[in-house]
């Protein structure tokens, strides 16, 4: 038998996102609210990032002790976080049938909070050929294979990309007892911050192969090696044992699409406007899901702010859908993707290719609502822009475009 319950509030995913939200709307009295993931313990993402960088500037922590707090602050706000349940589908507008140790269940709620996150692509996505060798990771692979199971992982690794996700993977090798022999990323340059570039170059002694990609694996078994193709034509192969394909996120949306939410084609995830509505009312979408793949201090952020948004449905807002926010190349996408007068939350956009004090453009109908001048602009890199112009934005004048001069 299929158990049936109904909750004020149901969030989908206990990463920072999903557990922010929880803790805001059980302190602020929205009922019954819950928290489910499937994962076998709640934390997310930074449960399995044993390094530092979370937290605050005088309260840093690692990612393990963030991910504590969050659960933490959620238990006590009087939230339930319940792990190892998995949502399967959509039961209804705001139903959802899940499955747990204890059984099936379908679980209606007034609310409900996407906070799913993402994943890196793995290698057979990036569509790299060769055999199928052990000794091909993503960086969660590698982060839950050595952090949390202890796990051998090889004793040379080539690590795939060099962004700031792309050095916490080499990070994890050398913490795992392995060399790094080289990082390979297809752009100009790292892009991450010029100290911690030189510091994996000139201390760890790691080349940076620029302007290259890996085209094939080597090795039956066990990998072998890399070939590695440059933009010039010239190829190489690297010996090694392990080989980390790092970056590249894509929202883990399956409910998103299952429940047909409208989708963006540049962040990939569902359509959100500034309050993180969906297209579904009483549908809300927070952290990597609608802007893969962020901070989780970013993530955090979205899940204080999707609480408000709940808050406010639950008291009935009425607020109007939006004006469809898109971006022009070689901007790649822009989050959130639409845009009222009233919205607050800052916007989030990458850029496909490097740019020089680029100066940006919000325009509506040929009208110049903002213009803003950068210091510069790498791919994944994040650029933030302010939401002080919304309030600028005519519903009845059509879409709003950002562009680059």
């Amino acid at each position: 038998m299929t158990a049936v319950r109904e909750v004020d509030v149901l969030i989908v995913g206990a990463g920072p996102a999903g557990l922010a939200a929880a803790a805001r709307l059980a302190a602020e009295g929205a009922g019954r609210v819950e928290v489910l993931d499937r994962e076998p313990e709640p934390g997310g993402v930074p449960r399995h990032c044993a390094h530092g960088g979370y937290g605050t500037l005088l309260h840093p922590l690692t990612g393990p002790a963030y991910a504590r707090l969050l659960v933490t602050a959620a238990g006590r706000a009087g939230a339930t976080v319940r792990p190892g349940v998995t949502a399967l589908d959509w039961a209804g507008a705001l139903s959802l049938h899940t499955v747990s140790p204890d059984g099936p269940e379908t679980i209606t709620a007034r609310a409900v909070v996407l906070a799913t996150g993402a994943r890196e692509r793995p290698r057979a996505a990036r569509l790299v050929p060769g055999t199928r060798p052990a000794g091909v990771h993503t960086t969660g692979e590698l982060q839950r294979a050595v952090h949390l199971h202890g796990q051998h992982i090889g004793t040379r690794a080539v690590v795939v990309g060099a962004e700031d996700v792309s050095y916490r993977a080499a990070d994890t090798v050398r913490s795992a007892g392995a060399a790094v022999v080289a990082m390979v990323t297809e752009h100009a340059r790292a892009q991450t911050a010029p100290a911690r570039a030189a510091d994996h170059r000139l201390r760890h002694g790691v080349p940076l192969l620029t302007r290259a990609a890996v085209t094939e694996l080597l090795g039956h078994g066990r990998l072998s090696g890399v070939r590695v193709r440059h933009q010039d034509g010239r190829t190489a192969v690297l010996p090694c044992d392990t080989v980390v394909f790092t970056g590249d996120f894509v929202p883990d949306d399956e409910l998103a699409r299952r429940a047909r939410l409208l989708p963006d084609p540049g962040t990939r995830g569902p359509t959100v406007d500034g309050a993180l509505r969906t297209s579904r009312p009483g549908v809300f979408a927070a952290g990597s899901l609608a802007h893969p793949a962020e901070s989780a201090a970013t993530a955090t952020r979205d899940g204080v702010h999707a609480a408000g948004a709940v808050l406010a449905h639950l008291q009935g807002d009425g607020l109007p859908p939006g004006v469809p926010l898109s971006v022009a190349p070689p901007l790649r996408w822009i989050a959130p993707n639409r845009v009222t007068p009233s919205d607050r939350l800052p916007y989030i956009l990458r850029t496909s290719t490097e740019l020089t004090r680029p100066v940006l453009y919000v325009i509506q109908n040929g009208r110049v609502l903002h213009r803003e001048r950068l210091r510069g602009a790498r791919p994944n890199r994040t650029l933030r822009l302010p939401a002080d112009w919304t309030h600028r934005v005519d519903p009845a004048a059509g879409p709003v475009s950002v562009k680059v001069s």
